[in-house]
Protein backbone atom coordinates (compact mmCIF):
# COMPACT_ATOMS: atom_id res chain seq x y z
CA UNK A 1 0.00 0.00 0.00
CA UNK A 2 1.52 3.35 -0.96
CA UNK A 3 2.40 5.92 1.66
CA UNK A 4 2.35 9.64 0.90
CA UNK A 5 4.60 12.31 2.38
CA UNK A 6 4.77 16.02 1.71
CA UNK A 7 8.02 17.49 0.40
CA UNK A 8 8.99 20.27 2.81
CA UNK A 9 11.37 23.21 2.59
CA UNK A 10 14.75 22.35 1.02
CA UNK A 11 13.25 19.22 -0.61
CA UNK A 12 13.13 17.20 2.60
CA UNK A 13 10.91 14.14 3.01
CA UNK A 14 10.37 12.19 6.24
CA UNK A 15 10.45 8.43 5.74
CA UNK A 16 7.63 6.75 7.67
CA UNK A 17 8.71 4.67 10.67
CA UNK A 18 7.33 1.51 9.03
CA UNK A 19 9.55 2.07 5.99
CA UNK A 20 12.63 2.80 8.12
CA UNK A 21 12.00 -0.28 10.22
CA UNK A 22 11.45 -2.64 7.28
CA UNK A 23 14.63 -1.38 5.57
CA UNK A 24 16.68 -1.18 8.75
CA UNK A 25 17.34 2.53 8.29
CA UNK A 26 18.47 4.38 11.41
CA UNK A 27 19.32 8.00 12.12
CA UNK A 28 22.61 8.92 10.46
CA UNK A 29 22.50 6.11 7.89
CA UNK A 30 23.31 6.76 4.25
CA UNK A 31 20.72 6.15 1.56
CA UNK A 32 21.57 5.81 -2.14
CA UNK A 33 19.00 7.50 -4.37
CA UNK A 34 18.74 6.50 -8.02
CA UNK A 35 16.26 7.86 -10.54
CA UNK A 36 14.83 5.10 -12.72
CA UNK A 37 12.35 6.42 -15.24
CA UNK A 38 9.94 8.50 -13.21
CA UNK A 39 10.75 6.79 -9.89
CA UNK A 40 13.27 7.50 -7.15
CA UNK A 41 14.67 4.27 -5.72
CA UNK A 42 16.19 4.44 -2.23
CA UNK A 43 18.74 1.84 -1.12
CA UNK A 44 20.18 1.86 2.43
CA UNK A 45 23.99 1.83 2.48
CA UNK A 46 26.60 1.22 5.17
CA UNK A 47 30.13 2.58 5.25
CA UNK A 48 32.91 0.06 5.75
CA UNK A 49 36.10 1.14 7.47
CA UNK A 50 38.98 1.01 4.99
CA UNK A 51 40.91 -1.37 7.24
CA UNK A 52 38.00 -3.86 6.97
CA UNK A 53 37.24 -3.45 3.26
CA UNK A 54 39.21 -6.60 2.31
CA UNK A 55 36.55 -8.73 4.03
CA UNK A 56 33.90 -7.60 1.53
CA UNK A 57 35.92 -8.32 -1.62
CA UNK A 58 34.55 -11.00 -3.92
CA UNK A 59 37.61 -13.23 -3.38
CA UNK A 60 37.39 -13.04 0.42
CA UNK A 61 33.64 -13.71 0.43
CA UNK A 62 34.15 -16.76 -1.81
CA UNK A 63 36.69 -18.05 0.72
CA UNK A 64 34.25 -17.43 3.57
CA UNK A 65 31.55 -19.38 1.71
CA UNK A 66 33.96 -22.27 1.09
CA UNK A 67 34.99 -22.32 4.76
CA UNK A 68 31.33 -22.34 5.87
CA UNK A 69 30.64 -25.28 3.56
CA UNK A 70 33.66 -27.18 4.93
CA UNK A 71 32.51 -26.60 8.49
CA UNK A 72 28.94 -27.74 7.72
CA UNK A 73 30.30 -30.87 5.99
CA UNK A 74 32.55 -31.68 8.95
CA UNK A 75 35.79 -31.14 7.02
CA UNK A 76 37.59 -29.63 10.01
CA UNK A 77 40.37 -30.63 12.37
CA UNK A 78 40.72 -29.72 16.03
CA UNK A 79 43.94 -29.61 18.01
CA UNK A 80 44.74 -29.63 21.72
CA UNK A 81 47.76 -27.39 21.25
CA UNK A 82 49.49 -25.08 18.79
CA UNK A 83 52.27 -27.67 18.58
CA UNK A 84 49.80 -30.29 17.27
CA UNK A 85 48.52 -27.79 14.71
CA UNK A 86 52.02 -27.00 13.46
CA UNK A 87 52.90 -30.71 13.26
CA UNK A 88 49.74 -31.29 11.18
CA UNK A 89 50.75 -28.50 8.80
CA UNK A 90 54.16 -30.11 8.19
Amino acid sequence: MPTYRKVTRNGQITLPATVRKSLGIEEGDLVEIEVIGEKAVLVPKRLVDKSQAYFWTKKWQEGEKEADEDIKAGRVNTFDSAKELIEDLD
